[in-house]
Formats: C-alpha cells, sequence, structure tokens
C-alpha cells in the first residue's frame, strides 16, 4: 500500500499590515515582531513530527521568513516555490480593504470568485489551477513524505478547496488565518484534510 504524502500548509505569519490591506504580491512586506514570534511558535509546534522531508515557501518575504524560523528549527533548507505565491490582486495592490470592501466588485469577490479577476491581475480560478498544480508537482517529488509549504490566505483557501470537492464560489467560507496550519493527505484515492486552520495543539497524530 502506497503511504500518503502530507502537505502542511501554513499560511504566512502577520506582518504589519494583516487585515487591513490588501498587500498582493508587493515586495518588502516583513513579519511583524508578533508575527517573528508566531513563526517561531509554528517552528516548535512542527518539531513534534518525527520527519519533515523539505521545506516551500512562496518567493514572498512574509512567507520566507515564516518559512525560514521552521528551517532553521528542523536543520533543512528552504526552498522557494513560485507556485505557492499569492494571489496577484493587481490594480488593487495595497489598497485598504475597508475602501475595497465599498466597490460594487467587492460582491462578486465574496460570492462569485470563480467569475472575478482582479484589474490587471489574477482570476481566482487561475489562482486555484496554480496552487492545485503546484502542490501536485511537491507530492510528486516527494511521495510518501510530509513536506511543509508556506503560502497565503486565498491559495490554501483554494487548495483545501479543491481537495474537498467545495466549489470555488463557497471557498471564502474557508477561514486561514496568519501562522494557521492545514494538512492535507494526498492519496491514490484522493486528498483527505486531515487538520484545518489549526492554531494550536499537538500535530503528531497526524502523520503517525
Amino acid at each position: 500500500m502506497t503511504p500518503p504524502t502530507i502537505v502542511l500548509l501554513v499560511r504566512h505569519a502577520l506582518t504589519p499590515t494583516t487585515g487591513a490591506i490588501l498587500p498582493g504580491r508587493a515586495q518588502g512586506l516583513h513579519l511583524s515582531d508578533e508575527g517573528r514570534r508566531q513563526a517561531d511558535a509554528v517552528a516548535r509546534r512542527l518539531a513534534a513530527l518525527p520527519k519533515i522531508a523539505a521545506i516551500y515557501a512562496s518567493p514572498l518575504e512574509r512567507a520566507r521568513e515564516t518559512a525560514a524560523a521552521i528551517a532553521r528549527a528542523r536543520g533543512l533548507a528552504l526552498r522557494i516555490e513560485r507556485g505557492l505565491i499569492e494571489l496577484d490582486v493587481g490594480a488593487w495592490t495595497g489598497r485598504s480593504l475597508k475602501r475595497v470592501a465599498r466597490r460594487p466588485e467587492w460582491r462578486a469577490v465574496q460570492r462569485h470568485p470563480s467569475g472575478f479577476r482582479f484589474p490587471r491581475g489574477e482570476s481566482f480560478t487561475e489562482m486555484q489551477a496554480r496552487i492545485v498544480s503546484a502542490l501536485a508537482r511537491l507530492v510528486e517529488r516527494h511521495a510518501g513524505a510530509v513536506l511543509v509549504a508556506v503560502s497565503h490566505a486565498d491559495p490554501i483557501k483554494a487548495a483545501v478547496a479543491q481537495a474537498l470537492g467545495t466549489p470555488l464560489d463557497l471557498f471564502q467560507r474557508i477561514a486561514i488565518a496568519p501562522a494557521s496550519i492545514t494538512a492535507i493527505a494526498y492519496r491514490l484515492e484522493g486528498p483527505l484534510v486531515l487538520t484545518l486552520n489549526s492554531m494550536d495543539g499537538d500535530l503528531a497524530g497526524l502523520v503517525a
């Protein structure tokens, strides 16, 4: 029997603008002091797992810094996987969430994301296809192993929706908090979501 490949999807830890600004793919956004504490806490939680084969991160600083804490604790090299990058919000990059929430397009973002493309940016369907393809490559590369992939809220939510067979138009009902851990086992029979948006507690039972 082929063992599953378990992917531990970690959302990057807090930045100074988390929850207030749509950063998109803007460069130069680093973890806050609290975010660095969160990243160290995630690394301690993952230390309970007997073996992690590889640690991957989105190329954006906030994801790399979160993953670096995990990599240091495990003594592993950090690998960059561009497919884990944040949703490209195009012309909305850097705008406040309060401001964009007043736009008429916000209803589509929340209720019908499968039909929405950010101006000069990416569509939600493209983002989901990208993250699912990236994870498939990692699963093929590390068949039967446990690996960490540090990404962003919307890509992780989209990966979870695909694993659950949930329509993309309902993916906004999935919560992915900063520094949370979501575990998906990829099996021959199909993916199995082991835990979602986990913020504390022992993870050892997931990979026994």
